[in-house]
């Protein structure tokens, strides 16, 4: 993990077919790393990361079961000019329901907006999977606020950053177990609930996993 916020270059690419798994090509964009106990990282300990891109140059991901506090995205949407206060009651559903989650330690004053792919910006949305964008530009945000953005999707402030290599030492190091990422755990699960949710999904008790991790 690189907190010190050096970055990965990211290859954006124009919408992928759903067929394009980059797994098999030996990367893991497009699907989530679930902490393991074994990581030792307390900023890491029980997180849930959607990985936007991974390459032989590093990867980026986003935390998306660590809700950010006491933000509220209308208000931010103020903060940042993009609507009046007073334009607050006239916000479409989307913006009054947005959720803004803490999505890492590197550029925690930077946005980062994880969406649908019904919507996408020339030359910024980042297409990863076919079914998830991303997107980091306010111009999205302008574009929720309007009522004219992604049927569904999340705000991150900052994100988690790896160097060339990073992430594959760490896998190897059983830090993160991989698994497919479904938007319904994203955008449907309370984030407090996501660990628990993809861990029952893939069938693990995470209890029984940290009493192994302890005796080990």
């Amino acid at each position: 993990m690189d907190p010190e916020g050096k970055k990965p270059r990211i290859v954006r690419r124009k919408a992928a077919g759903v067929g394009d798994n980059s797994s098999n090509r030996g990367y893991l964009d497009g699907q989530l790393l679930i902490a393991m106990p074994v990581m030792g990282d307390p900023r890491f300990e029980r997180s849930v990361i959607y990985l936007c891109a991974h390459s032989s140059e590093g990867a980026m991901g986003i935390i998306v079961n660590r809700p950010a506090g006491s933000i509220d995205f209308p208000e931010l949407l103020v903060q940042l000019d993009i609507i009046k206060k007073t334009d607050q009651i006239k916000l479409s559903e989307n913006a009054e329901s947005m959720k803004v989650l803490k999505g890492g330690p590197v550029e925690t004053g930077r946005g980062f907006v994880l969406h649908s792919a019904d919507f996408f910006i020339e030359n910024t949305t980042l297409s990863i999977d076919g079914h998830m964008c991303l997107t980091a530009t306010v111009d999205i945000l302008r574009a929720i606020a309007k009522g004219e953005g992604p049927r569904r999707a999340a705000l991150a402030l900052g994100y988690a950053g790896w160097g060339a290599g990073q992430l594959d030492e760490e896998m190897q190091a059983n830090s993160w177990l991989s698994s497919p990422a479904e938007p319904s755990l994203i955008f449907d699960t309370p984030a407090d609930a996501r660990y628990d949710a993809v861990m029952s999904r893939l069938g693990i008790d995470p209890a029984m996993l940290s009493s192994a991790a302890g005796r080990a």
